[in-house]
């Protein structure tokens, strides 16, 4: 089956994954990748989606992003525009990072004066003030990320509540220094713009730190096999629950290995 969109409509729903499944090539060639994941994010959650490599995180990703279509099940958006955020930067090198940022809302048909001034509310948003002009050249990895972060947004907040923006591990390739902060970052930008987040990771501690909820994902076929709630008022208990995680990680492993 396909997938279903139902732009626009009121539910408790950003986005619904229903007996998801996807499969690769034909015959006897044929990977199973993804086998009947339901999933929900909830209008303004923060959900990580935490597995081993090649357990189909970014392919759950590549399926709500429309950049792929299920073999199974459907897939429900209650938005018109999830955006996504890469590993990579993949900033234009040939425009400005405020040109950049613009660039969705250029493609969406906002008038100039009207994404000028959207671009720089959105880049004082992730505190890059007065480095508009500047090309991704002239700027630090880290700050690449946060006008990567800024065009996502461009892209994905605009006024509708079921708003969705969907992560592919971005902060992977950073320092320990840099990624911490922009994780910092993440949390206030979430919290400011009250947009739904789909954030894909295989760091245990990136994901009790990010996320409301945590779902991991089995080894291939990828399957949710567990979830977690996170107490964002008790830091001190996160942990407990990061060492529980491991755990079942490690027996999803192991058993997949067997």
């Amino acid at each position: 089956m396909t997938a279903t969109l139902d732009i626009g409509v009121q539910t408790d729903y950003a986005v619904r994954l229903s007996g998801v499944g996807k499969t690769f090539g034909q015959g006897r060639r044929a990977v199973t990748a993804l086998d009947g994941v339901d999933l929900d994010v909830a209008p303004g959650e923060f959900v990580c989606l935490l597995g081993a490599s090649g357990c189909g995180k970014t392919t759950v990703l590549n399926l709500v992003a429309g950049l792929d279509a299920p073999s199974a099940g459907e897939i429900e958006l209650n938005t018109s525009r999830p955006a996504v955020m890469f590993q990579e930067a993949a900033l234009m090198p040939w425009l400005t990072a405020a040109r950049n940022v613009e660039l969705p809302l250029r493609l969406a048909g906002v008038k100039r004066a009207d994404r000028r001034a959207r671009a720089d509310e959105l880049l004082d948003l992730v505190r890059l003030s007065g480095v508009g002009d500047k090309r991704p050249h002239e700027l630090s990895g880290g700050m690449r990320q946060r006008v990567a972060l800024a065009r996502a947004l461009a892209s994905a907040v605009d006024g509708d509540a079921n708003s969705l923006l969907l992560m592919d591990e971005p902060f992977s390739a950073l320092d320990a220094i840099t990624r911490d902060v922009l994780q910092s970052e993440l949390v206030r930008i979430w919290r400011a713009t009250e947009t739904a987040v789909l954030f894909v990771t295989h760091d245990v501690r990136e994901a009790v730190r990010l996320g409301q909820r945590v779902v991991l994902l089995s080894s291939r076929p990828g399957r949710v096999v567990q979830e977690w709630h996170v107490d964002e008022l008790n830091p001190a208990a996160q942990p407990a629950v990061v060492d529980e995680i491991n755990a079942r990680l490690h027996e999803v492993i192991s058993s997949h290995a067997g």
